[in-house]
């Protein structure tokens, strides 16, 4: 089970953490994604880690804004998003790349990997900025 937390109402420019805490299940040999759904929209991917935490990516939409971590002996991934926009409002989901579509051994897909790349599921939690 992955469990976010950390979402809320924050003014344009300024910022969150998220935190996904896997329980039940071990992820720290998983690469973990974060993606976003805002109202009416598809699934988008906005960043991706692999297990070790050397390997990251992010949507063009907020490289520079958002930072991707994790801490394997916590279980736990987060996503640090900084000088929030208006257009980032979404309920934001993390997702464990259990059978390793995303990433293997130590490389990973060099694009913006699809959804259906990662087997497990959170609730999402959500996220709103105002202008």
């Amino acid at each position: 089970q992955l469990v976010e937390s950390g979402g809320g109402l924050v003014q344009a420019g300024g910022a969150l953490r998220l935190s996904c805490v896997a329980s039940g299940r071990t992820v720290s040999s998983h690469a973990m994604g974060w993606f976003r759904q805002a109202p009416g929209g598809e699934r988008d991917f906005v960043a991706g880690i692999n297990w070790s935490g050397a390997i990251t990516n992010y949507a063009d939409s907020v490289k520079g804004r958002f930072t991707i971590s994790r801490d394997n002996a916590k279980n736990t991934v987060y996503l640090q998003m900084n000088s929030l926009k208006p257009e980032d409002t979404a309920v934001y989901v993390c997702a464990a790349d259990t059978d390793n579509y995303y990433c293997s051994g130590n490389g990973c897909y060099p694009g913006t990997p699809p959804a259906s790349d990662f087997g497990a599921w959170g609730q999402g939690t959500q996220v709103t900025v105002s202008s």
